[in-house]
């Protein structure tokens, strides 16, 4: 029995190593921002290039490529998982060949179209559908006005948390940034609890304490908060104009993961404002030192589920 079990365990480790080499084969330097250089005698990237794109050791990287037993955790296959820019099949793949039980981020299925219709009929008020894990899934046009970091970033980055602690305090437009971070986190700490062992949910967090010291910090004060509602205050604008949102959450019945978030102006002058920030154009929160242009952005401001970003063009503004 042991045989059997250790031949099944060295062809999958073959079987990983040739996975691998051909995932790697497939991406040029340019893809990845890495000059051309000369002398490459096989296509695609370098052993070398991977290991340091996906921040892990040359030697262990390469060991892992010639099938040799190592273990592998969820970060580290998290991480050579985006490096190779694997697809939902590869990246199921990839955690099966390396023999273990999870797999990585489900993706969710297409938002039904009228849950989108609600969402744009709540305009002017910021609307917005997400998971558990506060991966943004929907929005409407004045949400994507005030957050257009967070609709127009990558799918791995299209993250309420994420944006919350990567984006730099000088570019956040939450003007009660740290009482907000502090009931993010423990919101999303008590969904945590629910999916303790989960590829998807352990290796995010991983990702994004390694990314912002101040999450890790949060993260280990173990602080748990239930859903409710609060005041929201929010600087817009090239003046950092306040504006005061009272955000609620509502369980999104089909779908007991996801919750819509609406946010309601305290004040008439509040409104006023977000009426003035739908009609666009879309506010640019960052500093003049962080200042770029975003990347897929939607000019309609309607949001679409994950799988519409990956095959859909976007729809002309209405």
């Amino acid at each position: 029995m042991d045989n059997v079990t250790t031949t099944t365990a060295e062809l999958r480790r073959g079987d990983l190593a040739q996975f691998l080499r051909s995932r790697r084969a497939r991406i040029s330097p340019a893809e990845v921002g890495l000059p051309e250089g000369r002398r490459r005698r096989t296509p695609g990237l370098r052993r070398e290039e991977v290991a340091q794109l996906a921040g892990v050791g040359v030697t262990w990287y390469t060991w892992l490529e010639q099938g040799r037993s190592i273990n592998a955790s969820v970060h580290v296959l998290d991480a050579i998982a985006r490096t190779l820019r694997l697809d939902r099949a590869e990246r199921e793949h990839l955690y099966r060949l390396a023999g273990l039980p999870s797999v990585p981020d489900p993706l969710h299925e297409p938002l039904a179209p009228e849950l989108q219709d609600v969402l744009d009929g709540l305009t002017p008020l910021p609307a917005v559908v997400y998971t558990g894990r506060y991966d943004v899934l929907a929005w409407n046009r004045t949400y994507q006005m005030m957050f257009p970091s967070v609709t127009s970033a990558p799918e791995g980055e299209r993250n309420v948390l994420w944006q919350m602690f990567v984006v730099p305090p000088c570019c956040s437009v939450i003007g009660n940034r740290e009482a907000e971070l502090l009931y993010t986190v423990a919101n999303f700490r008590a969904a945590f609890g629910g999916h303790v062992g989960e590829a998807c949910w352990t290796s995010f967090v991983d990702r994004l304490a390694a990314a912002s010291p101040e999450f890790a910090a949060t993260w280990a004060r173990h602080d748990v908060a239930a859903p409710a509602t609060r005041i929201k205050v929010y600087l817009v604008g090239p003046n950092r104009s306040e504006v005061q949102l009272v955000a609620s959450s509502f369980a999104v019945a089909a779908t007991p993961d996801l919750r819509m978030s609406v946010s309601t102006p305290l004040t008439d002058a509040d409104r006023e404002e977000l009426v003035r920030i739908t009609e666009g154009p879309p506010v640019d929160g960052r500093c003049d030192a962080h200042r770029r242009p975003t990347r897929g952005s939607d000019p309609s401001g309607r949001g679409m589920s994950r799988s519409d970003h990956r095959d859909r063009s976007a729809p002309s503004p209405r």
